[in-house]
C-alpha cells in the first residue's frame, strides 16, 4: 500500500534497441499504438461509460507516474486526494457537465492543498518551530520545511490541473452530438501530429527548433505535423457533416499546442532529470509520455465544437 500511495522516485531506464533511424523501436511502439487504439474503439463502441472508465484509469496511472517523477526532486505528491478527485470529476462531466466538472475540479485543487499542509504540519508538530515560544530563534532548516509546503502544494495542483482537469475535457466531448466520431478525431489530430512531426523530422529535419530544451524537435517536422493535421483534421470534419475548412483550422491549432505541449513536458523532464516519465509503454515510455498532446488538445477539440455546433 505504500508503493501504490507513495511511488519512489522514478529512475531512467535503458531503452529497448532503436530500429535504423526512427530514435525508438518501431515494432514495440506500432504494436503498443496499436493495442491502445483497439482499446478506446473498443470502448466506444460497446458502451461510452467504458471509455470513461478507461480515462480515470488511464489518469491515475499517469499521476502515478508524476508522483515517481516528482519523488526524485523530495515532492510528494497526494496521490489519494487526485485519484478521487480524478473519478470525481469524470462522472460530474459525465452525468451533469462543465460547471459541474470544474468544480469538482476546484474542490480537488483545494483538498490536495489542504492534504499537502496538514500532512506536513503533522509531521512537524512538536518541533521547536511549532513551539508558541518566540524566544525560538529561526533556522534555514525551518525556513526549507515551510518552503517544501508550499511547492507540494504547487505540485499538487499542478498535476490536478494537468491531468484530471484536461481529461475531463475528453469525457465532455464524448457526451456531445457524434461524441464517438469526435473522440476519434480528437485521437486522430494528435497522432496525426506525431506521426507527420517524426517522419519529416527523421527524413528531413536540418533546423532545431528548441534544441536546449527538445533536441529532436525541428523546424521541418513541425511543418510535417501541420500537413498531416491540417489534412487529417479536414478528413474529420467532412466525416461529421462540418465544413472542411474548419477541420484545418483545427488541425493548425492542434499542431500549435501539442507542440507547446511538449515542450512543456520536455523542459518538466528535464528539470527532473528524466529521458521518459515511465516504462509502461514499450516504443513510447509512459503514459505521460502518450497522453501529453491528447490531454492539451482536449479543451480545444470542446470548445471548437461548441464554436461549430
Amino acid at each position: 500500500m505504500s508503493t501504490l500511495l507513495t511511488p519512489p522516485p522514478t529512475r531512467n531506464r535503458a531503452p529497448l534497441p532503436t530500429t535504423g533511424r526512427a530514435g525508438r523501436n518501431l515494432p514495440a511502439a506500432i504494436g503498443v499504438a496499436a493495442v491502445l487504439v483497439a482499446a478506446v474503439l473498443a470502448s466506444l463502441l460497446f458502451d461510452k461509460i467504458f471509455f470513461v472508465g478507461l480515462v480515470v484509469a488511464a489518469v491515475c496511472g499517469a499521476l502515478w507516474e508524476l508522483a515517481g517523477a516528482f519523488a526524485r526532486k523530495g515532492i510528494r505528491l497526494p496521490l489519494g486526494p487526485l485519484w478521487l478527485g480524478t473519478l470525481g470529476m469524470a462522472v460530474c462531466a459525465w452525468i451533469i457537465g462543465a460547471e459541474a466538472a470544474l468544480g469538482a475540479y476546484l474542490a480537488t485543487a483545494g483538498a490536495c492543498v489542504l492534504w499537502c499542509f496538514l500532512d506536513q504540519a503533522e509531521a512537524e508538530s512538536g518541533t521547536p518551530l511549532e513551539a508558541p515560544d518566540q524566544a525560538v530563534p529561526r533556522t534555514d532548516e525551518h525556513d526549507a520545511a515551510r518552503r517544501s509546503r508550499s511547492v507540494t502544494a504547487s505540485a499538487s495542483v499542478f498535476a490536478a490541473t494537468y491531468l484530471p482537469f484536461l481529461a475531463s475535457f475528453a469525457v465532455l466531448v464524448t457526451d456531445q452530438d457524434h461524441g464517438v466520431g469526435k473522440v476519434v478525431m480528437l485521437i486522430a489530430l494528435p497522432a496525426a501530429n506525431d506521426t507527420g512531426g517524426w517522419l519529416a523530422g527523421v527524413l528531413l529535419g536540418r533546423h532545431p527548433m528548441a534544441p536546449s530544451v527538445s533536441p529532436k524537435k525541428s523546424w521541418e517536422g513541425f511543418a510535417g505535423s501541420m500537413v498531416a493535421a491540417v489534412t487529417v483534421g479536414s478528413g474529420c470534419l467532412r466525416a461529421l457533416s462540418g465544413p472542411w475548412w474548419a477541420g484545418a483550422a483545427l488541425g493548425a491549432t492542434i499542431v500549435v499546442v501539442s507542440t507547446l505541449g511538449d515542450l512543456g513536458e520536455s523542459l518538466l523532464k528535464r528539470d527532473l532529470g528524466l529521458k521518459d516519465m515511465g516504462t509502461l509503454l514499450p516504443g513510447h515510455g509512459g503514459l505521460m509520455d502518450r497522453l501529453d498532446s491528447i490531454l492539451v488538445a482536449a479543451p480545444v477539440v470542446y470548445v471548437f465544437s461548441l464554436a461549430v455546433h
